[in-house]
């Protein structure tokens, strides 16, 4: 077992960061142009915590190694299971992920935390993500060994590369409902 994990503090407020959440694999994020297809399988709210429990089926184009994709059967897209809760009281939100695709093979369960910073610094949350990833290759150590370190490499490139692509979210997103919002504050119509 391998394990990759990585923190990071967003300069946005956690109801910045939670609400475009949602937004993070639109269409204008070039940083997420792997993934294809997210799909909302079911969301719910707890009625006596408040907690919004969200399950989602997301589809991405695979860009894994070669020496890997042979290995394991050249799939060139994967699916992955997301289960998200968003704690508007705490205010924390947890997603854990897990592979759909060779989970028989190559298990990757990821768990993703945004809260607000501990540094009592008002509007900038805490971003810690971990990842766990097992390769099931019978008694063949050495082949285990290099797909764990593999998957584990690639998984910091694509981490680096969703935050900067979140980044770009939340700066998209504060210019556009920031004018709307001081707009509202001002009594002036908003455009829809």
């Amino acid at each position: 077992m391998r394990i990759f994990a990585s923190s990071h503090e967003f300069g946005y407020s956690w109801e910045e960061v939670s609400t475009n959440n949602w937004r993070k694999y639109c269409p204008w994020n070039d940083k997420a142009e792997h993934v294809i297809a997210v799909d909302t399988i079911s969301r719910t709210v707890d009625p006596s915590s408040g907690i919004l429990r969200t399950e989602r089926l997301i589809t991405c184009k695979q860009n894994a190694p070669q020496w890997v994709l042979s290995i394991l059967g050249g799939e060139t897209t994967s699916q992955v299971y997301e289960i998200s809760y968003v704690d508007p009281k705490s205010k924390k939100v947890t997603m854990c992920s897990t592979n759909m695709t060779w989970s028989n093979l190559l298990q990757c369960r990821e768990t993703v935390i945004y809260q607000p910073s501990s540094n009592d610094q008002k509007n900038r949350t805490e971003f810690m993500q971990e990842a766990k990833i097992v390769a099931f290759c019978g008694g063949w150590q050495k082949i285990r060994n290099k797909i764990e370190e593999s998957c584990v490499e690639r998984f910091r490139e694509n981490a680096t590369r969703g935050r900067e692509g979140f980044e770009m979210v939340l700066e998209m997103s504060r210019q556009v409902f920031g004018e709307e919002r001081e707009r509202l504050r001002l009594g002036q119509p908003v455009t829809v």
